[in-house]
């Protein structure tokens, strides 16, 4: 074997694995030894390059592609395992650089793409690339993908600009359109698309792109019809565009209209993306159809197509489906056994997700993360803990997942035991593990942990997270502290550093606040402003906050007249809303109308119907009130009369309504 070939190889590969010769030793054949590898010519340096380059392109790919899929999955410690394997040590291979008799352009181009590669060091790069004599198209965009990884598009447009005609298109200007699309600078990407003399099928397909992910179909659309050539990245591009934006029609109709496209094939990209739709919009005869596609077009079933259609069936409920594709699946990963044991979840099929659980032959975070979950939502928080306890490495969501599983059975105090535990551990949480705490604290009315939670929001940056804000709202004004969750509202009334913009939920925290403190002007004007000013339709919900604070001020007209302009019918919320305040200022006639509608849309109400039920042995859950006394919980439950001071309780409110009903307070 010819060494001089290895030159370069052996500057990539120090780039890309371990910087010890002897693990470069493993991967060249044995008959070469280590001191031969150092004293190699390096005069041909340049023989073969594009040949090894591409193998070692094709390694690159392939490390990234499981890095990138344990990411998704949350496997951290696999993804940096395969990393720690590929680290990028560039000081050696400079080293080896360095020391290169002649240094053509391939080997600045290997040096530059290194330092680019390992992330921090794009100024070492571009001293490298001013450093060079000659430079090639390859120079220039290397060069450019270096500044726009890093958003550094000064620089990018600086060197672009720069870079003679014949290089610049297209390959230049595709690198920096791609760039300009991922960053959502779509009005810059136009710039340099419109101004390019070459135009190649990658740079319409990246514009069609990034009309499609900035919401502009109709655009996109115009620019895929004005395409002479189109490929299957174009095809499906279009097709996700008008699928993620739900325009299902059109993007079956397009995918139809491919399949007759000469030249042009589907592939198990199309066909994931076809299946995700299927699933999210729950178009189950459009997925059954699909799978028929599949098996009558005798694709492979890989394990990429193969675990879009398990999450389909179990997104349809078909957890029997999804299993025996899952049983026809020659190859399995993480993925596939996860997808599936989701689905069994979701159904509340608990004990077939944890024998599919037990099966698996290796199990990650998402794994335990999804059993856990499985076990605390169905109330079984004693199997939830114990599988929590023996999860070997447990990160934040695992903990978000069980003290999320105490709030929704109402342990409130359990969950805060938990979040404690959670700190001394040093394990940050996340703003999903504040917005449930912070629910917990509104749903207890205890104002305290409320107000911690949203200190340790501000220590951790996370204040201005929507889901935060949201929940703090609605915090704020269950625990009656109105000026506080205005405060909070008014804070993201205007989009936030990161273009946060309230949403429906943020409006019925505050809404609800308004309702609570009698805040009749303010309501009406948050209430408008989500059509005005936010685009945002009002629920029913909405509505119900709004019928409850004009019922609470005694403004039944507009609250009658708010319900009859609903473009909906009323639900059992607003009129149980207006029956509410119609007995509190002993509006009869309203009072009954309200009753009589409540009753045919919700006939078993109230505490009457729980004993009616509980002769028919079906079971509701009973009225629950907390009362926080000197930090201490009081929990009351509707006809119970267990608490220690249940007498003493039952003279003192005997008492008190005696006192309202002589002053005319209570009937």
């Amino acid at each position: 074997m010819n060494l001089e070939n290895h030159g370069l190889h052996f500057l990539t590969m120090l780039t890309k694995s371990k910087s010890s010769l002897y693990y470069v030793h493993l991967i060249l054949p044995p008959k070469i030894s280590i001191s031969s590898l150092r004293t190699a010519t390096k005069d041909s340096i340049v023989h073969n390059s594009a040949k090894i380059l591409r193998k070692n392109t094709e390694f690159l790919v392939y490390c990234n592609t499981q890095i990138t899929q344990h990411g998704r999955n949350r496997n951290i410690k696999e993804a940096e395992s395969i990393f720690n394997r590929m680290p990028f040590k560039s000081t050696k291979a400079r080293e080896v650089f360095a020391k290169m008799p002649e240094r053509t352009t391939s080997s600045y181009n290997a040096m530059i793409t290194a330092y680019n590669k390992n992330g921090c060091m794009v100024d070492e790069a571009y001293e490298l690339f001013c450093n060079m004599s000659e430079r090639d198209a390859v120079s220039y965009a290397t060069m450019i993908t270096g500044f726009v990884s890093k958003g550094r598009f000064d620089k990018a447009l600086e060197i672009y600009e720069n870079t003679p005609g014949k290089w610049r298109e297209p390959v230049c200007s595709n690198v920096l359109i791609n760039g300009y699309v991922k960053a959502g600078r779509l009005d810059m990407a136009v710039g340099i698309f419109e101004g390019m003399v070459r135009r190649d099928v990658v740079s319409w397909s990246l514009m069609v792109d990034g009309y499609c992910k900035s919401g502009r179909i109709m655009e996109a659309r115009k620019l895929f019809d004005k395409m002479v050539e189109r490929n299957v990245v174009t095809w499906t591009t279009m097709i996700n565009g008008y699928l993620k934006m739900g325009y299902l029609i059109d993007g079956f109709g397009l995918f139809s209209a491919m399949r007759k496209e000469k030249g042009v094939l589907v592939n198990s990209t199309t066909l994931t993306v076809i299946f995700e739709a299927c699933g999210h919009f729950d178009r189950y005869r459009e997925g059954i159809q699909m799978h028929g596609l599949v098996l009558k077009l005798g694709f492979e079933f890989c394990v990429f197509l193969g675990n879009s259609i398990i999450t389909m069936y179990c997104r349809f409920g078909c957890t029997g489906s999804a299993n025996l594709v899952f049983d026809l699946m020659t190859r399995k990963d993480l993925v596939s056994w996860n997808s599936l044991i989701m689905g069994h979840v979701q159904e509340n099929e608990i004990e077939k997700a944890y024998e599919l659980f037990e099966r698996m032959p290796r199990k990650d975070v998402v794994s335990w993360t999804t059993m856990i979950m499985g076990f605390s939502g169905t109330g079984q928080t004693d199997r939830a803990v114990k599988l929590f306890r023996m999860m070997p490495e447990k990160d934040d969501v695992a903990w978000t997942v069980v003290i999320s599983g105490f709030v929704s059975i109402e342990m409130y105090e359990e969950a805060f035991r938990w979040f404690t535990e959670m700190l001394q551990k040093s394990v940050k949480p996340d703003s999903h593990t504040l917005s449930s705490l912070l629910s917990a604290s509104a749903n207890s009315a205890i104002l305290s942990n409320g107000q911690q939670i949203h200190v340790q929001a501000i220590k951790m940056c996370l204040e201005l997270d929507l889901s935060v804000q949201n929940s703090l709202v609605s915090m704020y004004s269950k625990c009656g502290n109105v000026a506080d969750a205005c405060q909070v509202f008014m804070s993201i009334k205007e989009p936030n550093s990161e273009g946060q913009e309230p949403n429906h939920v943020t409006f019925l925290a505050v809404l609800s606040a308004c309702s609570h403190v009698g805040l009749v002007e303010a309501g009406w004007e948050h209430f408008k402003s989500m059509t005005s000013l936010y685009n945002i339709e009002p629920g029913p919900d909405h509505y119900s906050c709004m019928v409850d604070l004009l019922g609470r001020a005694g403004l039944f007209d507009e609250a009658v007249g708010l319900i009859y302009s609903m473009p909906f019918d009323p639900h059992s919320g607003v009129w149980g809303a207006l029956l509410g305040a119609s007995m509190t200022h002993l509006c009869i006639d309203l009072a009954k109308l309200a009753a009589q509608q409540l009753i045919k849309l919700e006939p078993d109400n109230g505490d009457k119907v729980r004993i009616d039920k509980k002769s028919k042995r079906i079971k509701k859950s009973p009225g629950c009130s907390w009362l926080v006394v000197k930090d201490k919980v009081h929990l009351f439950l509707s006809g119970d009369q267990s608490h220690e001071d249940s007498e003493e309780i039952r003279v003192t409110l005997q008492t008190i309504m005696k006192e309202m009903e002589e002053l005319g307070c209570y009937r």
